[in-house]
Protein backbone atom coordinates (compact mmCIF):
# COMPACT_ATOMS: atom_id res chain seq x y z
CA UNK A 1 0.00 0.00 0.00
CA UNK A 2 1.36 3.52 -1.02
CA UNK A 3 0.66 6.54 -0.83
CA UNK A 4 -0.63 7.16 -4.08
CA UNK A 5 -0.58 3.65 -5.84
CA UNK A 6 -3.10 1.48 -3.94
CA UNK A 7 -3.42 4.09 -1.11
CA UNK A 8 -5.51 4.12 2.26
CA UNK A 9 -9.20 3.88 2.23
CA UNK A 10 -9.11 6.14 5.41
CA UNK A 11 -11.14 9.10 3.30
CA UNK A 12 -14.67 6.57 2.69
CA UNK A 13 -14.22 5.43 6.26
CA UNK A 14 -14.49 8.74 7.70
CA UNK A 15 -17.66 9.10 5.59
CA UNK A 16 -19.51 5.99 7.01
CA UNK A 17 -18.45 6.98 10.51
CA UNK A 18 -19.88 10.34 10.06
CA UNK A 19 -23.20 11.23 11.75
CA UNK A 20 -24.85 11.70 8.46
CA UNK A 21 -23.81 9.42 5.38
CA UNK A 22 -26.43 9.17 2.14
CA UNK A 23 -26.00 6.35 0.58
CA UNK A 24 -24.59 6.70 -3.06
CA UNK A 25 -22.79 3.35 -3.89
CA UNK A 26 -25.61 2.26 -6.33
CA UNK A 27 -23.17 4.51 -8.43
CA UNK A 28 -20.64 2.05 -8.68
CA UNK A 29 -22.69 -0.16 -10.63
CA UNK A 30 -22.87 2.14 -13.59
CA UNK A 31 -18.47 2.10 -12.92
CA UNK A 32 -19.16 -1.80 -13.12
CA UNK A 33 -20.81 -1.87 -16.25
CA UNK A 34 -17.99 0.76 -18.22
CA UNK A 35 -15.18 -0.73 -16.91
CA UNK A 36 -12.57 -2.40 -20.10
CA UNK A 37 -14.76 -0.81 -22.84
CA UNK A 38 -14.74 2.34 -24.40
CA UNK A 39 -16.90 4.62 -22.02
CA UNK A 40 -14.26 3.80 -19.66
CA UNK A 41 -13.55 7.36 -19.35
CA UNK A 42 -15.69 9.39 -16.87
CA UNK A 43 -15.46 13.15 -16.09
CA UNK A 44 -17.52 14.54 -13.61
CA UNK A 45 -18.09 17.76 -13.25
CA UNK A 46 -20.10 19.79 -10.14
CA UNK A 47 -19.51 22.60 -8.12
CA UNK A 48 -18.48 22.58 -4.72
CA UNK A 49 -20.17 20.68 -1.95
CA UNK A 50 -21.53 18.42 -3.74
CA UNK A 51 -19.77 15.38 -3.07
CA UNK A 52 -17.08 15.14 -5.44
CA UNK A 53 -14.10 13.86 -3.20
CA UNK A 54 -16.57 11.47 -1.05
CA UNK A 55 -17.21 9.72 -4.69
CA UNK A 56 -14.04 9.24 -5.56
CA UNK A 57 -12.89 8.26 -2.21
CA UNK A 58 -15.53 5.42 -2.59
CA UNK A 59 -14.27 4.06 -6.01
CA UNK A 60 -10.87 4.03 -4.37
CA UNK A 61 -12.28 1.84 -1.25
CA UNK A 62 -14.15 -0.47 -3.59
CA UNK A 63 -11.35 -1.17 -6.71
CA UNK A 64 -8.03 -1.11 -4.62
CA UNK A 65 -6.71 -4.15 -3.93
CA UNK A 66 -4.28 -3.45 -1.55
CA UNK A 67 -7.11 -3.68 1.38
CA UNK A 68 -10.16 -5.89 2.21
CA UNK A 69 -12.71 -3.24 2.21
CA UNK A 70 -15.77 -6.03 1.55
CA UNK A 71 -17.45 -4.83 5.54
CA UNK A 72 -17.59 -1.43 4.50
CA UNK A 73 -20.29 -2.09 1.58
CA UNK A 74 -21.73 -4.47 3.26
CA UNK A 75 -26.09 -3.24 3.77
CA UNK A 76 -25.18 -0.47 0.89
CA UNK A 77 -26.83 -0.79 -2.31
CA UNK A 78 -23.56 -1.42 -3.68
CA UNK A 79 -23.20 -5.07 -2.69
CA UNK A 80 -26.77 -5.99 -3.79
CA UNK A 81 -25.22 -5.34 -7.48
CA UNK A 82 -24.75 -8.53 -9.93
CA UNK A 83 -21.40 -7.63 -10.25
CA UNK A 84 -20.51 -6.15 -6.75
CA UNK A 85 -18.11 -9.29 -6.13
CA UNK A 86 -16.79 -10.16 -9.34
CA UNK A 87 -14.76 -6.29 -9.24
CA UNK A 88 -14.26 -6.05 -5.10
CA UNK A 89 -10.94 -5.44 -4.42
CA UNK A 90 -9.44 -6.40 -7.74
CA UNK A 91 -7.41 -3.43 -9.94
CA UNK A 92 -4.78 -1.36 -8.82
CA UNK A 93 -5.72 2.29 -7.82
CA UNK A 94 -3.45 5.34 -8.48
CA UNK A 95 -5.49 7.97 -6.71
CA UNK A 96 -4.36 12.01 -7.54
CA UNK A 97 -5.68 14.87 -5.31
CA UNK A 98 -4.20 17.62 -8.44
CA UNK A 99 -5.21 20.41 -6.07
CA UNK A 100 -2.44 18.81 -3.46
CA UNK A 101 0.44 18.88 -6.51
CA UNK A 102 -0.80 21.89 -7.70
CA UNK A 103 -0.12 23.60 -4.09
CA UNK A 104 3.47 21.88 -3.37
CA UNK A 105 4.71 23.03 -7.07
CA UNK A 106 6.13 26.03 -8.55
CA UNK A 107 4.67 25.50 -12.01
CA UNK A 108 2.91 23.03 -14.46
CA UNK A 109 6.12 21.23 -15.13
CA UNK A 110 7.43 20.66 -12.07
CA UNK A 111 4.13 19.30 -10.82
CA UNK A 112 3.79 16.51 -13.48
CA UNK A 113 7.43 15.62 -12.45
CA UNK A 114 6.56 15.48 -8.66
CA UNK A 115 3.19 13.34 -10.13
CA UNK A 116 5.76 11.14 -12.20
CA UNK A 117 8.25 10.31 -9.70
CA UNK A 118 6.13 10.07 -6.75
CA UNK A 119 3.85 7.32 -8.10
CA UNK A 120 7.21 5.65 -9.42
CA UNK A 121 8.44 5.91 -6.26
CA UNK A 122 5.65 4.34 -4.83
CA UNK A 123 5.78 1.83 -7.47
CA UNK A 124 9.11 0.77 -6.30
CA UNK A 125 8.26 -1.24 -3.48
CA UNK A 126 6.60 -3.63 -6.11
CA UNK A 127 9.35 -3.68 -8.49
CA UNK A 128 12.26 -2.42 -6.98
CA UNK A 129 14.10 -2.54 -10.18
CA UNK A 130 12.35 0.58 -11.52
CA UNK A 131 14.37 3.52 -11.65
CA UNK A 132 13.48 6.64 -10.73
CA UNK A 133 14.03 8.38 -13.89
CA UNK A 134 11.79 6.12 -16.29
CA UNK A 135 9.01 6.74 -18.00
CA UNK A 136 6.09 6.68 -16.19
CA UNK A 137 3.78 4.78 -18.46
CA UNK A 138 6.69 2.47 -19.50
CA UNK A 139 6.72 1.56 -15.46
CA UNK A 140 2.65 1.11 -15.97
CA UNK A 141 2.37 -0.91 -19.31
CA UNK A 142 5.54 -3.04 -17.86
CA UNK A 143 3.71 -3.69 -14.49
CA UNK A 144 0.42 -4.36 -16.36
CA UNK A 145 2.42 -6.75 -18.64
CA UNK A 146 4.03 -8.22 -15.49
CA UNK A 147 1.42 -8.79 -13.14
CA UNK A 148 -2.04 -8.55 -15.72
CA UNK A 149 -3.69 -6.37 -13.43
CA UNK A 150 -5.01 -3.43 -14.95
CA UNK A 151 -5.25 -0.29 -12.99
CA UNK A 152 -8.47 2.27 -11.99
CA UNK A 153 -7.29 6.04 -12.16
CA UNK A 154 -9.19 8.17 -9.86
CA UNK A 155 -8.14 11.61 -10.44
CA UNK A 156 -9.49 14.50 -7.73
CA UNK A 157 -9.93 18.33 -8.63
CA UNK A 158 -8.36 17.20 -12.49
CA UNK A 159 -9.33 21.26 -13.26
CA UNK A 160 -7.63 23.19 -10.66
CA UNK A 161 -5.10 24.04 -13.76
CA UNK A 162 -7.79 26.04 -15.17
CA UNK A 163 -9.02 27.62 -12.17
CA UNK A 164 -5.76 28.66 -11.10
CA UNK A 165 -3.62 29.37 -14.59
CA UNK A 166 -6.88 30.82 -16.10
CA UNK A 167 -4.60 32.32 -18.88
CA UNK A 168 -1.74 30.82 -18.90
CA UNK A 169 -2.79 28.68 -22.68
CA UNK A 170 0.75 26.87 -22.24
CA UNK A 171 0.51 25.40 -19.11
CA UNK A 172 -3.27 24.24 -19.50
CA UNK A 173 -2.14 22.62 -22.66
CA UNK A 174 1.01 20.79 -21.01
CA UNK A 175 -1.08 19.67 -18.44
CA UNK A 176 -4.09 18.36 -20.97
CA UNK A 177 -1.32 16.66 -23.10
CA UNK A 178 0.17 14.66 -20.17
CA UNK A 179 -3.18 13.17 -18.86
CA UNK A 180 -3.82 12.34 -22.60
CA UNK A 181 -0.25 10.71 -22.75
CA UNK A 182 -1.19 8.70 -19.48
CA UNK A 183 -4.33 7.37 -20.10
CA UNK A 184 -5.34 7.58 -23.98
CA UNK A 185 -5.54 4.20 -25.82
CA UNK A 186 -3.32 2.47 -22.61
CA UNK A 187 -4.00 -0.84 -22.29
CA UNK A 188 -3.71 -0.97 -18.51
CA UNK A 189 -6.37 1.70 -17.93
CA UNK A 190 -9.43 -0.23 -17.06
CA UNK A 191 -11.44 2.78 -15.70
CA UNK A 192 -10.65 6.86 -15.54
CA UNK A 193 -12.31 8.53 -13.21
CA UNK A 194 -11.69 12.29 -13.16
CA UNK A 195 -13.61 14.99 -10.80
CA UNK A 196 -13.67 18.42 -10.82
CA UNK A 197 -15.80 21.84 -11.15
CA UNK A 198 -15.11 22.86 -14.77
CA UNK A 199 -16.18 20.47 -18.12
CA UNK A 200 -13.18 19.36 -20.16
CA UNK A 201 -11.40 22.40 -21.39
CA UNK A 202 -11.90 22.78 -25.60
CA UNK A 203 -9.57 23.94 -28.23
CA UNK A 204 -11.29 25.17 -30.90
CA UNK A 205 -13.61 22.37 -32.21
CA UNK A 206 -10.96 19.47 -30.49
CA UNK A 207 -9.83 18.48 -26.99
CA UNK A 208 -6.89 16.60 -25.68
CA UNK A 209 -9.55 14.50 -23.77
CA UNK A 210 -12.13 13.59 -25.99
CA UNK A 211 -12.12 10.00 -24.62
CA UNK A 212 -14.10 11.32 -21.45
CA UNK A 213 -17.83 10.97 -21.18
CA UNK A 214 -18.66 13.85 -19.63
CA UNK A 215 -21.66 13.87 -16.82
CA UNK A 216 -21.64 17.99 -15.76
CA UNK A 217 -24.64 20.01 -14.29
CA UNK A 218 -26.01 20.62 -17.72
CA UNK A 219 -26.50 17.14 -18.10
CA UNK A 220 -25.10 14.43 -15.78
CA UNK A 221 -27.10 11.55 -17.19
CA UNK A 222 -27.53 8.13 -15.95
CA UNK A 223 -25.49 9.78 -12.52
CA UNK A 224 -27.93 12.44 -12.13
CA UNK A 225 -29.08 10.91 -9.05
CA UNK A 226 -25.68 10.84 -7.84
CA UNK A 227 -25.19 14.71 -7.94
CA UNK A 228 -26.90 15.60 -4.37
CA UNK A 229 -29.13 14.31 -2.11
CA UNK A 230 -32.97 13.49 -4.22
CA UNK A 231 -36.21 14.52 -3.00
CA UNK A 232 -36.66 10.83 -1.13
CA UNK A 233 -33.61 10.95 0.93
CA UNK A 234 -33.77 14.57 1.95
CA UNK A 235 -36.93 13.56 3.28
CA UNK A 236 -36.25 10.62 5.36
CA UNK A 237 -33.71 13.01 7.08
CA UNK A 238 -35.98 15.56 7.87
CA UNK A 239 -38.14 12.89 9.55
CA UNK A 240 -35.04 11.51 11.42
CA UNK A 241 -33.68 15.26 12.53
CA UNK A 242 -37.20 16.77 13.01
CA UNK A 243 -36.98 19.25 10.57
CA UNK A 244 -39.66 20.68 8.74
CA UNK A 245 -39.14 19.99 4.73
CA UNK A 246 -41.07 22.69 2.98
CA UNK A 247 -38.12 24.85 4.68
CA UNK A 248 -35.31 22.54 3.42
CA UNK A 249 -36.99 22.73 -0.01
CA UNK A 250 -36.90 26.35 -0.29
CA UNK A 251 -33.59 26.61 1.17
CA UNK A 252 -31.78 23.68 -0.58
CA UNK A 253 -33.79 22.46 -3.35
CA UNK A 254 -33.97 23.44 -7.24
CA UNK A 255 -31.63 21.90 -9.22
CA UNK A 256 -33.41 19.19 -11.92
CA UNK A 257 -32.35 17.08 -14.36
CA UNK A 258 -33.65 15.11 -17.40
CA UNK A 259 -35.49 12.23 -15.16
CA UNK A 260 -34.57 13.76 -11.69
CA UNK A 261 -36.44 16.71 -11.26
CA UNK A 262 -35.57 17.46 -7.76
CA UNK A 263 -32.10 17.60 -6.67
CA UNK A 264 -30.76 19.42 -3.36
CA UNK A 265 -26.72 20.91 -2.45
CA UNK A 266 -25.64 17.64 -0.01
CA UNK A 267 -23.51 20.23 2.20
CA UNK A 268 -25.96 22.89 2.68
CA UNK A 269 -28.64 20.09 3.97
CA UNK A 270 -26.07 17.80 6.05
CA UNK A 271 -24.89 21.06 7.90
CA UNK A 272 -28.77 22.24 8.16
CA UNK A 273 -29.27 19.13 9.81
CA UNK A 274 -26.47 19.00 12.01
CA UNK A 275 -26.91 22.41 13.33
CA UNK A 276 -30.51 22.24 13.63
CA UNK A 277 -30.87 25.51 11.50
CA UNK A 278 -31.49 26.77 7.58
CA UNK A 279 -29.06 29.08 7.07
CA UNK A 280 -26.99 30.21 4.38
CA UNK A 281 -23.60 27.74 4.65
CA UNK A 282 -22.80 28.48 0.88
CA UNK A 283 -20.68 31.56 2.08
CA UNK A 284 -18.92 29.21 4.91
CA UNK A 285 -16.98 27.20 1.86
CA UNK A 286 -14.03 27.95 0.84
CA UNK A 287 -14.30 29.08 -2.72
CA UNK A 288 -12.02 30.42 -5.84
CA UNK A 289 -15.29 32.12 -7.37
CA UNK A 290 -16.63 35.13 -6.07
CA UNK A 291 -19.95 35.35 -7.66
CA UNK A 292 -19.60 39.10 -7.88
CA UNK A 293 -16.23 38.86 -10.54
CA UNK A 294 -18.69 37.03 -13.30
CA UNK A 295 -22.20 38.57 -12.85
CA UNK A 296 -20.08 42.41 -13.08
CA UNK A 297 -18.75 41.62 -16.35
CA UNK A 298 -19.58 44.03 -18.87
CA UNK A 299 -21.79 42.11 -21.86
CA UNK A 300 -24.99 43.22 -23.26
CA UNK A 301 -27.82 41.84 -21.64
CA UNK A 302 -25.98 40.40 -18.32
CA UNK A 303 -27.19 43.07 -15.97
CA UNK A 304 -30.52 42.54 -17.41
CA UNK A 305 -30.21 38.29 -17.62
CA UNK A 306 -29.33 38.53 -13.53
CA UNK A 307 -32.10 41.09 -12.39
CA UNK A 308 -34.86 38.61 -14.12
CA UNK A 309 -33.37 35.47 -12.83
CA UNK A 310 -33.34 37.83 -9.04
CA UNK A 311 -37.20 38.16 -9.43
CA UNK A 312 -37.85 33.98 -10.61
CA UNK A 313 -37.83 34.24 -14.04
CA UNK A 314 -36.21 31.50 -16.06
CA UNK A 315 -34.27 32.06 -19.08
CA UNK A 316 -33.85 30.24 -21.99
CA UNK A 317 -29.93 29.69 -22.86
CA UNK A 318 -27.55 28.92 -25.12
CA UNK A 319 -24.90 26.45 -23.61
CA UNK A 320 -23.27 25.14 -26.76
CA UNK A 321 -20.90 28.68 -26.92
CA UNK A 322 -19.37 27.82 -23.36
CA UNK A 323 -15.27 26.79 -23.98
CA UNK A 324 -15.34 25.23 -20.69
CA UNK A 325 -13.00 27.80 -18.65
CA UNK A 326 -13.00 30.71 -16.57
CA UNK A 327 -11.86 33.66 -18.55
CA UNK A 328 -13.18 33.42 -21.74
CA UNK A 329 -16.29 34.32 -22.98
CA UNK A 330 -18.19 35.99 -25.69
CA UNK A 331 -21.66 36.56 -24.51
CA UNK A 332 -23.44 36.93 -21.38
CA UNK A 333 -24.68 33.43 -22.18
CA UNK A 334 -21.41 31.76 -21.62
CA UNK A 335 -20.89 33.63 -18.13
CA UNK A 336 -24.36 32.31 -17.32
CA UNK A 337 -23.39 28.79 -18.31
CA UNK A 338 -20.44 29.23 -16.25
CA UNK A 339 -22.85 30.00 -13.66
CA UNK A 340 -24.26 26.32 -13.88
CA UNK A 341 -21.16 24.68 -13.57
CA UNK A 342 -20.02 26.55 -10.25
CA UNK A 343 -23.72 26.04 -9.06
CA UNK A 344 -25.03 29.18 -9.03
CA UNK A 345 -27.78 28.51 -11.27
CA UNK A 346 -30.23 25.52 -11.61
CA UNK A 347 -30.52 24.43 -15.75
CA UNK A 348 -33.39 22.96 -16.90
CA UNK A 349 -32.13 20.15 -19.67
CA UNK A 350 -35.34 19.94 -21.04
CA UNK A 351 -36.79 23.35 -21.58
CA UNK A 352 -32.51 24.84 -22.24
CA UNK A 353 -33.59 27.56 -19.31
CA UNK A 354 -31.60 28.51 -16.36
CA UNK A 355 -32.81 29.89 -12.56
CA UNK A 356 -31.65 30.42 -9.18
CA UNK A 357 -31.89 27.36 -7.69
CA UNK A 358 -33.55 28.13 -3.80
CA UNK A 359 -33.29 30.46 -1.19
CA UNK A 360 -29.69 30.03 -0.27
CA UNK A 361 -27.98 30.71 -3.59
CA UNK A 362 -31.23 33.82 -3.83
CA UNK A 363 -28.99 35.51 -0.82
CA UNK A 364 -26.10 35.18 -2.37
CA UNK A 365 -26.75 36.69 -5.63
CA UNK A 366 -28.20 39.49 -3.70
CA UNK A 367 -24.51 39.50 -1.34
CA UNK A 368 -23.03 39.50 -4.81
CA UNK A 369 -25.44 42.81 -5.86
CA UNK A 370 -24.22 44.38 -3.05
CA UNK A 371 -20.27 44.25 -4.18
CA UNK A 372 -21.07 45.22 -7.96
CA UNK A 373 -22.18 48.74 -7.44
CA UNK A 374 -26.28 47.98 -8.53
CA UNK A 375 -27.40 50.75 -5.60
CA UNK A 376 -30.41 50.88 -7.59
CA UNK A 377 -31.15 47.39 -7.10
CA UNK A 378 -30.06 47.34 -3.77
CA UNK A 379 -32.19 50.25 -2.66
CA UNK A 380 -35.46 47.73 -4.40
CA UNK A 381 -34.40 44.79 -2.27
CA UNK A 382 -34.31 46.54 1.35
CA UNK A 383 -37.89 48.87 0.67
CA UNK A 384 -39.46 45.32 -0.30
CA UNK A 385 -40.16 44.80 3.57
CA UNK A 386 -42.25 48.22 3.42
CA UNK A 387 -44.05 47.36 0.27
CA UNK A 388 -45.09 43.94 1.69
CA UNK A 389 -46.16 46.33 4.76
CA UNK A 390 -48.47 48.12 2.68
CA UNK A 391 -49.81 45.98 1.03
CA UNK A 392 -51.06 44.31 3.90
CA UNK A 393 -52.43 46.98 5.12
CA UNK A 394 -54.48 47.76 2.07
CA UNK A 395 -53.03 50.77 1.39
CA UNK A 396 -52.87 50.64 -2.49
CA UNK A 397 -51.77 54.58 -3.20
CA UNK A 398 -48.25 53.54 -1.29
CA UNK A 399 -48.49 50.26 -3.07
CA UNK A 400 -48.49 52.11 -6.48
CA UNK A 401 -45.75 54.41 -5.42
CA UNK A 402 -43.70 51.91 -4.21
CA UNK A 403 -44.06 49.87 -7.51
CA UNK A 404 -43.40 53.05 -9.50
CA UNK A 405 -40.35 53.32 -7.61
CA UNK A 406 -39.01 49.87 -8.20
CA UNK A 407 -39.92 50.57 -12.12
CA UNK A 408 -37.48 53.14 -12.54
CA UNK A 409 -34.84 51.60 -10.20
CA UNK A 410 -34.95 48.85 -12.41
CA UNK A 411 -35.93 50.09 -15.91
CA UNK A 412 -32.77 48.22 -17.54
CA UNK A 413 -35.74 45.77 -17.99
CA UNK A 414 -37.45 46.41 -21.50
CA UNK A 415 -40.63 47.47 -19.89
CA UNK A 416 -43.19 46.37 -22.43
CA UNK A 417 -45.89 43.93 -21.14
CA UNK A 418 -47.24 41.97 -18.61
CA UNK A 419 -43.90 39.74 -17.93
CA UNK A 420 -41.53 43.27 -17.69
CA UNK A 421 -44.48 43.85 -15.02
CA UNK A 422 -44.34 40.78 -13.37
CA UNK A 423 -40.68 41.02 -13.38
CA UNK A 424 -40.60 43.98 -11.84
CA UNK A 425 -43.32 42.89 -9.30
CA UNK A 426 -40.93 39.86 -8.22
CA UNK A 427 -38.20 42.21 -7.26
CA UNK A 428 -40.20 44.80 -5.38
CA UNK A 429 -41.78 41.94 -3.47
CA UNK A 430 -38.88 40.24 -2.96
CA UNK A 431 -38.89 40.23 1.15
CA UNK A 432 -41.90 38.42 0.49
CA UNK A 433 -40.53 35.06 -0.17
CA UNK A 434 -39.58 35.01 3.29
CA UNK A 435 -42.94 34.57 4.27
CA UNK A 436 -44.54 33.17 0.52
CA UNK A 437 -44.23 30.22 -2.04
CA UNK A 438 -45.22 32.88 -4.97
CA UNK A 439 -46.71 31.11 -7.73
CA UNK A 440 -46.87 32.48 -11.26
CA UNK A 441 -49.40 31.26 -13.73
CA UNK A 442 -50.96 29.26 -11.02
CA UNK A 443 -54.21 27.49 -12.51
CA UNK A 444 -56.99 28.98 -10.54
CA UNK A 445 -60.84 28.86 -11.06
CA UNK A 446 -61.31 29.76 -14.97
CA UNK A 447 -58.09 30.81 -15.89
CA UNK A 448 -54.31 31.59 -14.52
CA UNK A 449 -53.62 34.02 -11.91
CA UNK A 450 -50.42 36.07 -12.51
CA UNK A 451 -49.39 35.94 -9.09
CA UNK A 452 -50.46 33.93 -5.95
CA UNK A 453 -48.70 34.26 -2.49
CA UNK A 454 -49.22 30.94 -0.48
CA UNK A 455 -48.12 31.64 3.01
CA UNK A 456 -45.20 29.41 4.51
CA UNK A 457 -45.49 27.04 7.08
CA UNK A 458 -45.03 29.06 10.29
CA UNK A 459 -46.88 32.27 8.50
CA UNK A 460 -50.40 30.79 8.35
CA UNK A 461 -51.01 34.13 10.18
CA UNK A 462 -50.58 36.26 6.41
CA UNK A 463 -52.65 37.23 4.62
CA UNK A 464 -53.16 35.29 1.00
CA UNK A 465 -52.54 37.44 -1.59
CA UNK A 466 -54.17 37.17 -5.62
CA UNK A 467 -52.05 39.31 -8.10
CA UNK A 468 -53.71 40.46 -11.27
CA UNK A 469 -51.67 42.48 -13.75
CA UNK A 470 -52.79 44.60 -16.50
CA UNK A 471 -51.37 46.77 -19.30
CA UNK A 472 -52.91 49.65 -20.47
CA UNK A 473 -55.96 48.71 -18.83
CA UNK A 474 -57.16 49.58 -14.78
CA UNK A 475 -56.38 48.03 -12.07
CA UNK A 476 -60.24 47.53 -10.91
CA UNK A 477 -60.44 45.44 -14.00
CA UNK A 478 -57.54 43.41 -12.63
CA UNK A 479 -59.58 42.97 -9.61
CA UNK A 480 -63.18 42.07 -11.35
CA UNK A 481 -61.15 39.19 -13.61
CA UNK A 482 -60.10 37.84 -10.00
CA UNK A 483 -63.58 37.45 -8.88
CA UNK A 484 -65.28 36.90 -12.17
CA UNK A 485 -62.79 33.90 -12.81
CA UNK A 486 -62.94 32.68 -9.38
CA UNK A 487 -59.33 32.80 -8.94
CA UNK A 488 -60.30 32.37 -5.01
CA UNK A 489 -61.52 28.87 -5.64
CA UNK A 490 -57.67 27.84 -4.63
CA UNK A 491 -58.13 28.49 -1.43
CA UNK A 492 -59.76 25.62 0.61
CA UNK A 493 -59.33 26.96 3.85
CA UNK A 494 -59.64 30.21 5.72
CA UNK A 495 -61.26 32.67 3.11
CA UNK A 496 -61.57 35.44 5.56
CA UNK A 497 -57.74 36.18 4.88
CA UNK A 498 -57.40 36.64 0.87
CA UNK A 499 -56.15 39.71 -0.12
CA UNK A 500 -57.16 40.42 -3.98
CA UNK A 501 -54.45 42.71 -6.01
CA UNK A 502 -55.26 44.37 -9.13
CA UNK A 503 -51.94 46.19 -10.63
CA UNK A 504 -52.14 47.98 -13.99
CA UNK A 505 -49.16 50.23 -15.99
CA UNK A 506 -50.60 52.86 -18.30
CA UNK A 507 -47.66 52.63 -21.24
CA UNK A 508 -49.35 56.69 -21.74
CA UNK A 509 -49.09 58.29 -18.35
CA UNK A 510 -46.45 56.12 -16.97
CA UNK A 511 -48.07 55.95 -13.82
CA UNK A 512 -49.00 52.55 -12.06
CA UNK A 513 -52.09 52.07 -10.30
CA UNK A 514 -53.66 49.90 -7.60
CA UNK A 515 -56.73 48.21 -6.26
CA UNK A 516 -56.66 45.86 -3.05
CA UNK A 517 -59.42 44.54 -1.61
CA UNK A 518 -60.40 42.12 0.97
CA UNK A 519 -62.49 38.53 -0.07
CA UNK A 520 -64.42 38.93 2.87
CA UNK A 521 -65.29 42.20 2.22
CA UNK A 522 -66.52 41.73 -1.40
CA UNK A 523 -68.47 38.33 0.41
CA UNK A 524 -70.24 40.32 2.67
Amino acid sequence: MGVYFNPPIHGFEESLRSEIYVDKSGMIAYTNKVLGTKQKYICISRPRRFGKTMAAEMLNAYYNRGCVSGHMFTGLTAAMGPSYQAHLNQYNVIFLNMQQFLSESSGIENMITSIQESIITDLQEILPDIKLKSSLTAVLENLFRTANIPFIFIIDEWDCIFREYRIDKASQRIYLDFLRNLLKDRAYVALAYMTGILPIKKYGSHSALNMFNEFAMTNPGPLAEYVGFTEAEVKNLCERYQMDYEDMAKWYDGYCFHKIKSIYSPKSVVDSLLFHCFDNYWSNTESYEALGEYIKINFDGLKDAIIQLLAGTKLRIDIRGFTNDMVTFISYQDVLTLLIHLGYLGYDFETREVFIPNKEISDEFVSAIKSTGWNEIITSLNESERLLQSTWRGDALAVAQAIEKAHNETSIIKYNDENALSCVISIAYYSARQYYSIVREMPAGKGFADLVFLPRKGYLDKPVMIMELKWDNSADSAVRQIEDKRYTDIIKDNKDNVLLIGINYDKNTKLHACSIKRFVDICG
